[in-house]
């Protein structure tokens, strides 16, 4: 099997959320659209990072074990089996249930090394040391109750690979520079629209902070297509049917006869806000947003 240069400062972690319906990686390196190379996931079967000298076949490889119900050390241990150039690589595996696996080949280079748990995996190579990966997990244990278990749970998955990623880059994971990040999430039916099982796919292919700015992004997708609690949701009449009816009319979206909800569905679509709604309802969001322009 053959492998690509990525012998530049990466680390990542892949994990699953705590109902195992969530998939993601999340990943920082001093290489060029690192996104297009590390992560690999497919929803409700596990995620994968390969990474160091990286071999692009584990990823459908390793997605297709993990298909099976192969556990994710198995998984781990029949990809760098039969990989001759296995030495050098660095690969993270998560799957549907379990604990995670990580490996390091002996051929990469210092510092190198990868921690698992249940439902996780951290590794990276050409770091500052081992407290990068330490940050990483503390990160990651430490932000577990704050996931909600409801519509808003894969933003809040999101957030916590973002901020287990930023923790290992604050430790000095950038030994040797920054350049690029990604974060790939998936969960059935997660994609815009509902339409596919990508829930996030944000790259930052090339940039002087990229773990600053992918965590910027996600706040921006988060507005744009996140969930937020149904029980936060409001209902639209009264005043407040008013209120937004008299905003959107001042913006140019009065209500012509087809309803408040058409109104407010005809800007939601300009402002790319249409993720967000429900008719007969407003999310707060929705509305904190119409109110500031206006």
């Amino acid at each position: 099997m053959g492998g690509a240069s990525l012998a530049s400062v990466t680390f990542s972690i892949v994990a699953r959320s705590d109902d195992g319906r969530t998939h993601g990686v999340a990943v920082a390196s001093k290489f060029l659209a690192v996104g297009a190379v590390v992560p690999a996931a497919e929803a409700e079967v596990g995620a994968l990072a390969t990474q160091a000298y990286a071999n692009l076949a584990y990823r459908p490889q390793g997605l297709a074990l993990l298909r099976t119900g192969v556990a994710a050390a198995d998984v781990v241990a029949g990809l760098v089996a039969a990989d001759p150039g296995r030495a050098q690589r660095q690969v993270g595996v998560v799957g549907a249930a379990g604990d995670g696996a990580t490996f390091t080949g002996a051929g990469c280079h210092d510092w190198a090394g990868g921690a698992s748990g249940p439902g996780w995996a951290a590794q990276g190579n050409i770091l500052a040391g081992p407290q990068v990966i330490d940050a990483m997990r503390d990160a990651w244990l430490a932000s577990a109750s704050l996931q909600p278990a409801n519509a808003a749970g894969g933003q809040a998955f999101a957030a916590r690979l973002v901020d287990a990623l930023r923790a290992g880059d604050r430790a000095g994971g950038d030994r040797r520079g920054r350049q690029s990040a990604a974060l790939l999430v998936v969960a059935k039916g997660g994609g815009y629209g509902g339409g596919s099982d990508v829930l996030i796919d944000l790259r930052v292919d090339d940039h002087p902070d990229p773990v600053a700015e992918l965590a910027r992004l996600l706040d921006i997708h988060d507005l744009l297509f996140g969930r937020s609690d149904p029980a936060d949701l409001l209902d639209l009449d009264g005043a407040l049917a008013a209120e937004v009816a008299a905003l959107l009319a001042a913006g140019g979206f009065p209500d012509c006869g087809d309803g408040l909800d058409a109104a407010l569905a005809s800007w939601a679509g300009v402002e790319n806000l249409e993720e967000r709604l429900v008719p007969g309802r407003i999310d707060p969001v929705v509305l904190a947003h119409l109110r500031a322009q206006h």
